[in-house]
């Protein structure tokens, strides 16, 4: 191949090579602020755990609480 074909060739891959880094690069920032948005909404929460299972993580920290409490007062239960 004659010279300026290889660059041509060179310079047209080495442009669609930078065009897909910034385009995966795009496409990550914009997933990234829509997961901002997301968590500033409050729809961060998506595990699927309902009221009840919300209710039972509640009493379990509270029972934990009482636990180190009972500790840091030298209380033995």
């Amino acid at each position: 191949m004659s010279e300026p074909l290889t660059t041509m060739i060179l310079a047209a891959f080495g442009f669609a090579a930078v065009g897909l880094a910034v385009f995966a690069f795009l496409k990550g920032w914009q997933g990234w602020l829509e997961l901002k948005r997301m968590e500033l909404a409050g729809h961060a929460r998506h595990d699927g755990r309902g009221e009840a299972m919300e209710r039972i993580e509640i009493a379990d920290l509270k029972e934990r609480i009482r636990k180190l409490e009972a500790i840091a007062s030298c209380v033995d239960l």
